[in-house]
Order: C-alpha cells, then sequence, then structure tokens
C-alpha cells in the first residue's frame, strides 16, 4: 500500500464550508496532488479534553459546534463511516493513556474541510482529541507514535489555525495585524528548515507567541503533523496568508 502524506490545514471560519474560495479551492487540489486514502484520521482544534481520546464507532455523528452563522451552515451533513480498526491500532500505537470516546462526533474542524477535499463521503474517517492537559512535546510524540499509520494508507489531517485569536478578529480586514504574520513566518521558516524542535518550542517565536498562541487549541493539530512527518518528505505549503487580523490560514503538506 502506498504510504500516504500528512496534511495540515489552517481551517479558518466555519464559513469556509459553504464557500468557494482560494482556500477552498487549494483544498481541493490538495485532494486532487495525493493518494486516496484508505482512511483518514482527524486531529481537530475543536475537540479538546482532558486525556486522549479517540472516536471508534462505525457511524459517528455530526456536531455543529459554532454558534450565530447562516442557516445554511446548518445544513451541511458530512457524515462518512468511521474507521474502528483503524481507531484501534492507532489506540495500540499511542505510548501515553488513551481512551476510546463516543460522545463527540465529526465536528466542524474536520467537516468543513473533508467536505471539499472528498465530498463523496466514501472514506472512513476518526478523530483523536488534542490533550489539554498535555505540554507541547506531548502532542509531537503522539504524532511520532502514529507514523505508522501512513503506511496503511491513513491520511493524518491537522485541522486548526498557525495563529488563532478570536478576541482580536477584524471581520472586514482582508490581512493580518503584524504579530500575526510575524508568529506565522515563524513557524514556517523553522518548518522548511526541518527544525521542528523550533515549532515544538513556539514560546521562542517571541512578543507575537502571546497575541497568536492566547490558548493553544488551534495550534496543537499542527504538533502531531510534524511529529508524523518525515525529514525525506516534501514539505509543499497552500494558503499561505493570514486574515481576520488575527487568523493564519498557512496549510503544510507532508508528501
Amino acid at each position: 500500500m502506498e504510504k500516504m502524506p500528512v496534511l495540515f490545514v489552517g481551517h479558518g471560519s466555519p464559513m469556509n464550508a459553504i464557500e468557494d474560495n482560494a482556500f477552498t479551492r487549494n483544498w481541493i487540489k490538495i485532494a486532487r496532488e495525493i493518494p486516496k486514502p484508505a482512511a483518514i484520521l482527524s486531529i481537530s482544534a475543536h475537540w479538546y479534553t482532558s486525556g486522549t481520546r479517540i472516536m471508534d464507532e462505525a457511524n459517528p455523528k455530526v456536531i455543529y459546534d459554532m454558534y450565530g452563522f447562516p442557516p445554511a451552515l446548518y445544513k451541511v451533513v458530512y457524515s462518512p463511516a468511521g474507521a474502528p480498526e483503524m481507531a484501534r491500532l492507532a489506540k495500540n500505537l499511542i505510548t501515553k493513556e488513551t481512551v476510546f470516546d463516543n460522545t463527540w462526533g465529526f465536528d466542524h474542524g474536520t467537516w468543513s474541510v473533508l467536505v471539499h477535499m472528498y465530498p463523496q463521503k466514501d472514506i472512513p474517517v476518526f478523530q483523536i482529541s488534542v490533550d489539554g492537559l498535555s505540554p507541547a512535546g506531548v502532542h509531537f510524540e503522539i504524532g511520532r507514535n502514529l507514523r505508522l499509520l501512513r503506511e496503511k494508507g491513513v491520511l493524518i489531517l491537522g485541522s486548526g489555525n498557525v495563529a488563532h485569536n478570536l478576541r482580536l478578529i477584524d471581520w472586514s480586514m482582508k490581512g493580518g495585524y503584524e504579530w500575526a504574520y510575524e508568529f506565522d513566518n515563524y513557524v514556517k521558516d523553522n518548518i522548511l528548515k526541518n527544525e521542528f524542535k523550533n515549532v515544538v518550542d513556539y514560546q521562542k517565536a517571541g512578543d507575537s507567541t502571546k497575541l497568536a498562541v492566547p490558548t493553544p487549541d488551534h495550534f496543537y493539530p499542527l504538533l502531531y503533523i510534524l511529529g508524523s512527518a518525515e525529514e525525506s518528505d516534501q514539505i509543499k505549503i497552500y494558503n499561505d496568508e493570514c486574515v481576520m487580523g488575527s487568523l493564519s490560514m498557512t496549510s503544510y503538506l507532508f508528501i
């Protein structure tokens, strides 16, 4: 079986699920450029838990974990099958304590992206939560643990945003604040140099860190992807820009 790439997507606003824009067209482009996965493991910023949890049911529900958006967004139903076997394999690979948990479902960090990449809903999907109690290095190590899934035909998808500060969003702003670009460029420069430790130690970016990552929920999914990447991977960058002042849409494919 062909080894799958790993992908981090800056998912941005939930509205991307129902919009045709440069970001969503690039998500479609990525899906066309890579082999079709046997299954997809999504690590979404929006399943942020105490401890590491894995979804292993055959038919997960859809979660509408956003509020105040147009009715059309809540009519999106992205409901592929789950992947219980791969979920069990993932649990066995992770060296820290993990538990199965099916109280959640496919949240918009997952379906707002996959509805564009794989609209046929014909690829099984499961999610692993982001452990809010663990430091950055643990998330990177879990990614290392999960590398073997690539050889099983699993696309490992991290969905979040490199810079993400909802309190400072300016909905009318096309670009980003200076600090958002500064932090995004720090991460990008270190990824391109394969200096992943500097991304794990993201506080080294300086003053921009506090504004770009006020809470780590949207940043940590990137660390799983860097852990799953290999030095021999080619790195491709998509959607390399900031929007609404305080969101980075930058996405990374390791192939």
